[in-house]
């Protein structure tokens, strides 16, 4: 059985994440379309992004052969999580899917991240050039328009770092990892924690 994840005092000030976890649910509480999330949670995300040292070092740390995905917050009913993903140099995912909306913002570094559309007889080719993600930029992402890509650190010599929100309890949504024949295998990503950081030990401020 795994270890029953704990809450740790963070040494950072995560006032900025206990803010936007308390902005975005209050996105989701007003009934906002899919859309609506996407546009304004870029927004709170972007300025998230933007903000100094707030991530506790303990989901900042790279994996030497493969990335890593830690769970900063999940809400209660699972409409919502945020994360942080770690890439160590040159580190990449193999082309994958969502099947959920989602949001990503770089926080620390650079990603390149390459679409790729589904030909008539199901392959996979890429669509379009690779786009370049920089430290405070945010991209969505939309099942209903594609989600298929492959991410990866734009740096083959340090770590970068980007900050994940998606529609649901990402580490527990049954998504596929696709050949470029477009053949799937299922996979359920799971997180790397082994602790949580205890947002709500202080007092939010607008």
């Amino acid at each position: 059985m795994n270890a029953p994840v704990s809450l740790v005092v963070p040494k950072t000030d995560v006032t900025p994440l206990r803010r936007f976890v308390r902005d975005f649910a209050a996105i989701l509480d007003s009934g906002a379309s899919d859309a609506g999330i996407l546009e304004h949670g870029g927004r709170l995300l972007s300025r998230l992004v933007s903000q100094g040292d707030w991530l506790p070092e303990e989901f900042t740390r790279p994996h030497p052969e493969r990335y890593r995905q830690y769970l900063l917050h999940c809400d209660s009913a699972e409409r919502f999580s945020v994360v942080s993903f770690v890439w160590g140099p040159g580190q990449a995912t193999p082309i994958h899917d969502h099947r959920v909306w989602g949001l990503v913002g770089v926080l620390r570094g650079a990603e390149s991240v390459q679409d790729y559309r589904r030909r008539d007889d199901g392959s996979l080719v890429p669509q379009g050039a690779a786009v370049e993600l920089r430290e405070g930029e945010v991209q969505a992402i939309d099942p209903r328009v594609g989600d298929i890509h492959r991410v990866a650190n734009a740096f083959a010599d340090r770590t970068s770092i980007s900050i994940h929100v998606y529609g649901g309890n990402i580490g527990a949504v049954e998504r596929a990892i696709y050949r470029d024949s477009g053949e799937e295998r299922p996979f359920i990503s799971g997180y790397a924690n082994e602790v949580l950081p205890n947002l709500w030990n202080g007092v939010i401020r607008a």
